[in-house]
Order: C-alpha cells, then structure tokens, then sequence
C-alpha cells in the first residue's frame, strides 16, 4: 500500500514537471490549432458554402481537442481548445476569411 503511493506521488510529479517543462510547447500548438481550424472552417462555411458537418471532416489528424462553433448572422467561426487558445475568423467581403485579433476578439 506504502509503495503504491510512493509510485503514484512520483509518476505525478514527473508529470507536473513534463507538463510545466512543455507548456510553452503545448500551448503553442493549440493555438497553431485553432487559428488553422478557424481559418479553414470559415473558408469552407463562407466561401465554398458548404455545412458546418461538411467542414468538420476538413480537420487535419490530431485537432481532435479543437472545437468549432458556427456564428453565421456575423460569418464567423470560432474555434478553441479549452482552458489553452482560441480564435476567431471572419468573412469580410473581398477579402475573405480574416483571423481577428485579440484586441478584436475581446470586443466581440
């Protein structure tokens, strides 16, 4: 009984330390996520036109964690894995799907 505590308390401090070691890492590539999901999802719902089921299978391998949420009176997709990143993109006319800001994504 001793020694499993000893085993759980050391397997959960080296995996407190791998997380903090690596956070930088696994944030980032959240936030690479969410910024490709926004951006693709907004051109697949805005641009090509197609449904937001259609344009869940355009997710890459391992954006299992990135949710997608439709907003179509303003042509925006949001995207965010929780508690890491999010972003949001924006048909604008002519020019697209554009990423906002953070400034702009606190505004909303």
């Amino acid at each position: 009984m001793q020694i499993a505590k000893i085993v759980a308390g050391t397997a959960a401090a080296v995996f407190a330390i791998w997380m903090i070691w690596n956070w930088t890492t696994i944030k980032g590539e959240a936030q690479v996520g969410v910024a490709y999901g926004a951006h693709i999802t907004c051109s697949c719902r805005y641009i090509e036109g197609r449904d937001m089921a259609s344009c869940e299978t355009d997710k890459e391998a391992g954006m299992e964690l990135v949710s997608l949420s439709d907003d179509p009176a303003n042509k925006r997709i949001y995207a965010s894995v929780p508690f890491l990143a999010e972003a949001v993109a924006e048909r604008r006319g002519e020019f697209g799907c554009v990423q906002l800001s953070k400034a702009e994504i606190e505004a909303l």
